[in-house]
């Protein structure tokens, strides 16, 4: 069984991290001038989940994972989390290829909308919570099922 990172409403969520993922180095100094940036929805996601805060699960902020920049990172679960402004309206076919790539690197990717941060962020942390439950819970092995 794997190692269990945290517990979500009673449910164990197991660790789920992903070795070796590619880093473009010359992204750096984009990297910098995103987090300057302070993207409103991005700042009050972060105030939310920063120092681990959110069950207690280490989020990293603007993270380089091969030749983009991703929102948050959690990389104990190897978990991108995208928060789609208005900038992401005309970008379709840039977003679906870019998580394309990110999922063939073994992450998943849970997306919400900026405008969800801003105006119901209780119910974009549920929504998040229900989604680790979703992928990374912890299930009892085939021997212990009779005990359940």
């Amino acid at each position: 069984m794997k190692e269990i990172l945290t517990t979500i409403n009673g449910i164990p969520i197991h660790r789920n991290f992903v070795e070796n993922l590619p880093y473009t180095p010359y992204l750096k100094a984009l990297l910098k001038e995103k987090r300057k940036a302070r993207i409103l929805g991005e700042v009050i996601f972060w105030k939310k989940v920063r120092a681990k805060t959110f069950h207690h699960i280490d989020f990293d902020r603007q993270r380089i994972i091969g030749n983009y920049i991703v929102d948050f990172y959690v990389k104990a679960l190897g978990l991108i989390i995208e928060i789609d402004g208005t900038s992401h309206d005309e970008k379709d076919v840039y977003d679906r290829v870019r998580q394309q790539y990110l999922e063939s690197l073994g992450l998943l990717v849970f997306r919400i909308s900026d405008f969800d941060v801003k105006n119901n962020l209780n119910r974009v942390m549920r929504e998040l919570e229900d989604f680790i439950v979703l992928h990374y819970r912890t299930t009892p092995s085939s021997k212990n099922l009779n005990n359940f």
